[in-house]
């Protein structure tokens, strides 16, 4: 039975070699040096304001399913497309909230670069920033479906295309005609019903986040009086 036992683990970490989700394993196992293995980074851009679980959610399976090392949420300083249809909350906020979400979460961390640029998001800066930042690495845009419908209205989309792969989040009953101009990867992703608009609203209307938002998060908005809320009000 302890060689049955030693043969499975062998089989187990082979695998998990392959499926590249053991690197410090695989190194320490069979020799390799996997520094030597381009890094594998999803770049999904948001306003996230605030950042609610289907986030997370999308994060946690794109990264899953397409074997990625590392998912940036990646939180736009000027998200220009929305510019003037909204009050949009500062960058400084977002990205407290996006950084409480993602703690402690492997593989996913709050991306700061959009930020640290200033001036309108555009993701082709983003890429540019993030290839000199992650020399060799590949690099995943992550879209929702209703972004993906129009990316043809985004800056400089040649570029995005030409330094990354555009992966869009398909939700089971929701189908979208996507630009034959580009190819995509897909990613089936658990259909939830929240988003960042009805969240705003359950705050200014006194109605609880719980469960929709990740309780860092409501803190951060409890206490810095976000969306209309009064500072140390309860949600």
């Amino acid at each position: 039975m302890a060689r049955l036992d030693h043969i499975w683990q062998l089989v187990t970490r082979n695998f998990q070699i392959f499926c590249g989700r053991a690197r410090g394993t695989a190194k320490a196992f069979i020799g390799l040096d996997f520094s030597l293995v381009p890094l594998r980074i999803g770049l999904f851009g948001g306003t996230f304001d605030p950042p609610h679980v289907g986030h997370l959610v999308t994060a946690v399976n794109v990264r899953h399913a397409l074997a990625l090392d590392l998912v940036l949420l990646m939180v736009a300083n000027d998200p220009w497309q929305k510019t003037g249809a909204r009050h949009i909350t500062p960058a400084a906020d977002r990205l407290a909230m996006v950084q409480a979400a993602v703690a402690g979460i492997e593989g996913l961390e709050a991306g700061t670069e959009e930020m640290q640029r200033g001036g309108p998001s555009y993701t082709a800066d983003t890429l540019a920033t993030l290839r000199v930042k992650y020399a060799g690495a590949r690099f995943f845009t992550i879209v929702g479906d209703d972004a993906a419908a129009h990316i043809d209205t985004w800056e400089r989309v040649n570029e995005v295309v030409a330094m990354s792969s555009l992966v869009v989040i398909d939700r089971p009953g929701s189908p979208v005609t996507l630009s034959q101009d580009y190819e995509w990867r897909h990613v089936e992703v658990p259909r939830l019903e929240v988003s960042s608009t009805d969240l705003r609203c359950r705050v200014t209307d006194g109605r609880p986040l719980d469960y929709l938002v990740p309780e860092p998060v409501i803190d951060i908005i409890r206490d810095r009086g976000l969306y209309g809320l009064r500072v140390g009000s309860q949600l």
